[in-house]
């Protein structure tokens, strides 16, 4: 496994690459878990046995907003490492600091407009400017033949498969499926902040959705209705948003007649955690 420092070493790595060589890309901030890995693996299979699979590790500055958990957010390049080792990466990315990704700041910014006015993007204004403009520049440098991006976020992957089709960025970006803890807590880098009962608590959010799974299976459509009362379903977690959304617009809708997206986002113990589940009529 190749361990790339710079953009120019990672630009000559890809210019030396025979044409037609088949790329497969997961971009991280690291502290990868078993939903990364799940990514990593996908794209070994896609890549096949000749082909190239790459990580990127980056904590990106620019997603996070004033008194957000940039310090904070929990970094293990060793351990990453190995875990990349383990499941055939051929070259890792991981820059020391932001100037292989931002050399003289920055003046241009990629926004998709529209799809980040609700759930996390109402919340964190400026966030999905950051990812887009920093998974611009990494599918730039790299030229990947597939990019893979959890579920989990799904607004996200929502925002970047526009930002992917408006541009004609080369590949394909896909999704894969959300990767649970056994008691069923979705897997997030952001667990291994959840201290004393938090981790417990925490399990309210999986719990009521899948409480809003099983009213719209009982035959409920009405949007207020399936959502019935987060605050006191997922207490003592801290709501910040419980939205019921077109699946593929993100905007709230008044009662289900396509598929839609239950997405949560609740502090617990000072840590936010976000969730979502699809509903198909």
């Amino acid at each position: 496994m190749k361990l790339l420092r710079t953009r120019e070493a990672l630009l000559a790595w890809r210019a030396g690459l025979p044409a037609g060589t088949s790329v497969a890309f997961v971009p991280t901030m690291g502290y990868l878990h078993e939903g990364h890995l799940s990514l990593l693996r996908e794209g070994r299979r896609r890549a096949g046995a000749t082909g190239q699979l790459v990580l990127s590790i980056f904590v990106n500055p620019t997603q996070f907003g004033p008194g957000e958990d940039l310090d904070r957010y929990p970094r293990d390049e060793a351990g990453d490492l190995a875990k990349a080792a383990s499941c055939g990466v051929d070259v890792a990315f991981c820059p020391t600091d932001g100037a292989a990704l931002y050399p003289n700041g920055t003046r241009t910014w990629v926004e998709v407009e529209g799809l980040d006015r609700h759930l996390c993007g109402a919340s964190r204004p400026g966030h999905f400017r950051g990812v887009c403009t920093v998974v611009a520049k990494l599918w730039g440098l790299v030229q990947p033949s597939v990019g893979l991006f959890g579920e989990k976020d799904y607004q996200q992957l929502a925002i970047l498969r526009r930002m992917h089709a408006d541009l004609n960025l080369v590949g394909e970006l896909l999704g894969q499926p959300i990767v649970r803890e056994p008691d069923g807590l979705a897997m997030s880098s952001r667990n291994t902040n959840l201290k004393g009962t938090a981790r417990q608590e925490a399990l309210a959010i999986s719990r009521y959705l899948a409480a809003v799974r099983e009213r719209f299976a009982a035959g409920e459509r009405d949007s207020a209705a399936l959502l019935a009362d987060p605050s006191q379903a997922l207490a003592p977690g801290r709501v910040d948003y419980a939205s019921l959304v077109d699946a593929d617009e993100l905007q709230p809708v008044a009662s289900v007649a396509g598929p839609v997206l239950v997405a949560v986002a609740a502090f617990f113990g000072g840590v936010r955690l976000i969730d979502n589940t699809l509903l198909r009529p």
